[in-house]
């Protein structure tokens, strides 16, 4: 399957459904009362880790999640059904953003699902608005819109040690000697194309995940070669290995790949090359003891532990092995990002905003929010023309009008419902 790694989509929660406008019916009762029920709650949009994917390439054909809408309020007080909530599967480690902002909205690292989109509120049905002195309510209040975002999946693997170098340094076959993973090796250089996960385990009580991305080159931080599409999945690692050909075996020298790698780690992320790292050399089979130990000698003397290696033999791996093991230990466990607050809770909220215009000395007024009240009002009927008037000064309608400049008597225009206005 193609690996994809990052993946855009739109997904939108369920709307609230309505409350419905209802009378009680019943033989030999004159005056039942209002019994609208109320409308249930839209479907949330939920993410949830699936340790059967590993990839994000089933988004690259399906780009837009819609949940269900809560049913509508009915009569005997009935309340509408709630709609199930939608659930979205994605491999462990993604990383929900809201696309315009890039903020962080979930981390998917865990099994607990995360819902990243709520579902409207059902409206009250008229059943609510009856009061002493409004005994015939003809009104209920409209569900409430879900929420809606465009949002960003980036999958950070999840591992607690990344693998990096030079491609053809030797780490596609540590990788297979140290674990089951079973990569593709040969002698040339970008055999691996994709990230490579694999577990080692020490004993019984004790493993490790290690991750082998793509070998970097240099410039890979500002995105050269292929290393550098993958950075992202050695982001959460808690430890680095960087492996180096210490015989030079392709005429480049070992100090000068060591520094390459560890500036491109730091262009890509500061914290990054901040990680504790740990030094292997590998190909020892092919370079002289000076050579070997001229690198030992500079890469101790920057304050990095060192390993010769031969790993197609399995030679000097396991002290390699068992100084992963105890710096691990001491280590925290993988991060996991914190979610940040989103400020635009829906993708229309622009629309929500009252937008007055003056036209010919008419005032027409717009915004989703003032349609949805003028959908849900009888003005045949007194208590909601009362209720009309209240609801438009709270959502802002006179405050828009005034700054508009309306006066006293100038003609409004709300959906066509015409009005002078009064102070």
């Amino acid at each position: 399957m193609m690996f994809v790694d990052v993946a855009k989509i739109k997904i939108k929660a369920g709307n609230g459904g309505n409350g419905a406008v209802s009378f009680h019916r019943e033989k030999y009762v004159s005056a039942g009362g209002p019994d609208g029920g109320d409308g249930g709650k839209g479907g949330d949009i939920i993410f949830v880790a699936d340790n059967n994917l590993s990839t994000l390439a089933d988004f690259r054909y399906k780009r837009k999640y819609v949940a269900k809408n809560g049913e509508n309020g009915k009569a005997g007080r009935s309340s509408g059904k709630s709609a199930k909530d939608l659930i979205i599967r994605v491999p462990k480690g993604t990383i929900v953003k809201e696309l315009n902002s890039g903020k962080i909205m979930a981390d998917i690292s865990t099994d607990e699902e995360v819902i990243v989109a709520k579902g409207g509120k059902g409206g009250f049905g008229n059943m609510h608005f009856a009061t002493p002195t409004r005994q015939v309510p003809r009104f209920s209040k409209p569900g409430s819109q879900g929420e809606e975002f465009e949002v960003q999946l980036e999958l950070k693997l999840l591992a607690d040690v990344g693998l990096v170098g030079f491609p053809n340094v030797g780490k596609s076959t540590l990788i297979s000697v140290v674990s089951q993973a079973k990569p593709v090796i040969a002698d040339y250089h970008f055999t691996t194309i994709t990230p490579v996960l694999g577990v080692v385990r020490m004993h019984e009580e004790s493993s490790f995940v290690i991750a082998d991305i793509p070998g970097l080159v240099e410039g890979a931080g500002e995105g050269v070669g292929l290393g550098h599409q993958f950075l992202r999945h050695i982001e959460r690692c808690r430890i680095l290995v960087h492996m180096v050909d210490v015989a030079g075996s392709e005429g480049r020298n070992p100090i000068e790949d060591f520094e390459v790698i560890n500036n491109e780690l730091k262009s890509f992320n500061e914290d990054l090359a901040k990680r504790p790292m740990i030094v292997a050399g590998n190909k020892c089979d092919l370079a002289e003891d000076k050579q070997i130990d001229d690198f030992k000698d500079y890469v101790e003397s920057k304050g990095y532990k060192f390993f010769p290696i031969m790993a197609p033999i399995n030679h000097g791996v396991e002290p390699l092995l068992k100084e992963i093991e105890k710096q691990l230990s001491k280590l925290p466990p993988i991060a996991i990002y914190e979610v940040e607050k989103i400020e635009h809770m829906h993708a229309d909220k622009d629309q929500d905003e009252v937008k007055v215009i003056n036209k010919d000395g008419i005032y027409f007024v717009t915004g989703s929010r003032v349609l949805k009240l003028i959908n849900s009002v009888n003005f045949d009927d007194y208590e909601s023309l009362q209720y009309f008037q209240k609801m438009i000064i709270s959502i802002g309608v006179m405050d828009a009008l005034r700054k508009a400049g309306v006066k006293e008597g100038d003609t409004v225009n709300i959906y066509d419902f015409e009005f002078d206005f009064v102070e």
